[in-house]
């Protein structure tokens, strides 16, 4: 592995932060099984042998299909973040020039990596073993699953580490790793249009989908307690040899792509007589066309200038396709099929995947607009500039939404699509109108709340970033959050939706609350807490709960939500409340945070 991989696998396991990961991962896995176990209990009989053995097999569900998915997407970003960062701190050029081989620099340095997500791996597979004593669960079953989840993280790291080696910065690197990750799984899933047109080898495409799709293969041996050889088992070694080829692939090709950029030109000395050197003063050191800076110099950077790569259309395109997919995907049936639109909450499948991942890429955006700028030490400028604070942070917060427009376009038109197909559905005879005004209600909530939100992830990222001097900890800590907020509440909603036993997880609940709060806390406040942002992180997580709590419980067994009018307002008033505490402390201390002045020192 050579010596990038020993230093990683000495280092690591003695930081502190990865003893309280693995606490807080087990502790977490603990209460998702109290809740399941609270969910799905009945009170009115005794327990039967029957009713573990379905606790047990719907625990190792939920704790698979978790893992999987939080191993998938943050094995990938772990990996493109350590590359992209080398290279924005310019020490990747250092590394080529080394005499490590291109096998033990890329190997090297994309499986280091992947040593803390490989710890938490395997400090769960104890917790699955002790499932299979509830019954409903093999230990066949356990040994396939975590040998997917194991390649899927391989695979995953693998196209992370390739991605960043050919990209530029590290914003370019994490998101089309992301749009990447995204737009396999929605090929693989939209093949199965294929099943209509040959119905002669409808088991054999499924089979295939199953090779390739890590949560269709959980699926199915979840679902089996078959060991039979079918697509599902193939999926390991499908997964293991996408991730040797693209480390392959990204050892053959790391030399051709680095160093990358445009090459530095450098004024040559002046060979003319001094009479001819009258006209030095309209030099400038820079080559080419003069443009002048209009307006805030920082705002006029970030929109003229190829400030995240030389390449960013490319990312608009690839967004624009994965979304162009799952449209189709999601609205298809409801087009095609009217009886489609009475499943319950059926606006989620396609809005919710859509706005995850927006945000997702808003945040790794604002994130990286200072980062990079730190990692490229563009930072220290600011200290011998006169530029103000409002026109530093303004004209950041600017650039992020102009570099992030395009991704704010899908999420909206889904918005409009599921509102449009609302109110030209048949609404129930007994209250027609009231049905087609809750859809024109809903799209105006979502689009006020939903702006709000995108302005509390941008200014999110750049309050992070601005004060973690680690620019990892920096883009995780973001990613983090915003996963968090988001994924993390979509499951405690699933768990509801499970039996509809809300009263039952009061207990277990008011944990994910504390942690929610507890983390948002730790990652707002930092090492200079304040109340405002104290109260923001109390704020925040008890909305978004209050939130989804309002839409998925307001009338159970009904597949109807409350009025959305109030979980809009609360939205806007938390989250607004969390970007003026964020921005305000920004703005006047300014000098303290970017190293000005020391504060109370001077």
């Amino acid at each position: 592995m050579g010596p990038l991989f020993w230093r990683e696998w000495m280092t690591v396991p003695r930081g502190g932060k990865n003893h309280m990961a693995r606490v807080v991962y087990g502790g977490t896995l603990w209460v998702l099984a109290v809740t399941a176990w609270l969910s799905g209990s009945d009170w009115n009989r005794p327990t039967l042998i029957s009713d573990l053995s379905r606790l047990g097999l719907l625990l190792f569900s939920i704790f698979s299909f978790l893992q999987l998915s939080l191993f998938l997407f943050f094995a990938a970003l772990a990996t493109a973040s350590a590359v992209a960062l080398e290279k924005d701190r310019r020490t990747f050029i250092l590394l080529l020039i080394t005499d490590l081989n291109n096998r033990e620099l890329v190997g090297g340095k994309i499986l280091g990596s992947l040593l803390g997500i490989l710890m938490l791996f395997l400090s769960g597979i104890p917790i699955s073993l002790l499932l299979t004593v509830l019954g409903g669960v093999s230990y066949a079953q356990v040994a396939w699953v975590h040998a997917i989840l194991l390649a899927t993280i391989f695979a995953g790291g693998a196209l992370g580490g390739l991605v960043a080696l050919s990209r530029e910065r590290t914003f370019q690197s994490l998101a089309m790793t992301a749009l990447y990750l995204v737009l396999g799984l929605t090929v693989v899933r939209l093949t199965a249009a294929l099943d209509y047109f040959l119905p002669q080898y409808a088991t054999l495409l499924k089979g295939i989908r199953a090779a390739f799709d890590p949560f269709q293969a959980l699926g199915e041996i979840l679902g089996s307690q078959s060991t039979g050889f079918n697509g599902a088992y193939a999926c390991p070694l499908v997964l293991m040899g996408l991730a040797i080829f693209f480390l392959g692939w990204g050892i053959v090709m790391v030399r051709r792509w680095n160093p990358s950029g445009e090459p530095i030109m450098q004024r040559e000395a002046s060979q003319t007589a001094p009479e001819e050197e009258a006209d030095r003063a309209s030099a400038h050191a820079a080559p080419g066309k003069v443009r002048r800076v209009v307006g805030n110099p920082i705002l006029w950077r970030e929109t003229h200038t190829r400030a995240y790569g030389r390449r960013p259309l490319l990312i608009k395109l690839a967004w624009f396709f994965v979304t162009t997919l799952m449209a189709y995907g999601v609205f298809s049936p409801l087009v095609l099929d009217q009886a489609n639109t009475r499943v319950a909450f059926v606006a989620a499948y396609g809005l919710l995947p859509v706005s995850v991942l927006a945000l997702l890429l808003i945040a790794t955006q604002s994130a990286t607009s200072i980062t990079s700028e730190r990692d490229l030490g563009a930072l220290d400028l600011l200290l011998v500039t006169d530029i103000e604070p409002r026109e530093f942070v303004f004209g950041k917060l600017g650039g992020v939404l102009y570099n992030v427009k395009e991704f704010l376009i899908p999420p909206l038109l889904f918005a409009i699509g599921y509102a449009l197909l609302g109110l030209l559905a048949s609404p129930p005879a007994e209250e027609p109108q009231l049905t087609r005004s809750m859809n024109a209600t809903a799209l105006l909530c979502i689009i006020i709340s939903g702006g709000v939100v995108v302005a509390f992830v941008m200014m999110l990222g750049i309050h992070v970033a601005l004060r973690t001097a680690n620019s990892r900890q920096a883009i995780l800590h973001t990613l983090g959050t915003v996963f968090f907020l988001t994924v993390g509440t979509l499951i405690t909603m699933a768990l509801i939706l499970i039996n509809g036993k809300f009263e039952y997880q009061w207990a277990s609940f008011l944990f994910f609350l504390a942690a929610g709060i507890g983390g948002l806390w730790w990652v707002l406040n930092g090492e200079r807490p304040s109340g405002a942002l104290s109260l923001a992180s109390w704020l925040a997580p008890l909305a978004v709960f209050y939130t989804a709590a309002s839409l998925v419980v307001a009338k159970p067994g009904t597949g109807q939500s409350a009025d959305p009018t109030m979980p809009a307002l609360v939205i806007a008033i938390a989250f607004g409340f969390g970007v003026a505490s964020m921005l305000v402390p920004l703005l006047s201390e300014f000098d303290v945070t970017m190293g000005r002045t020391s504060g109370g020192a001077d």
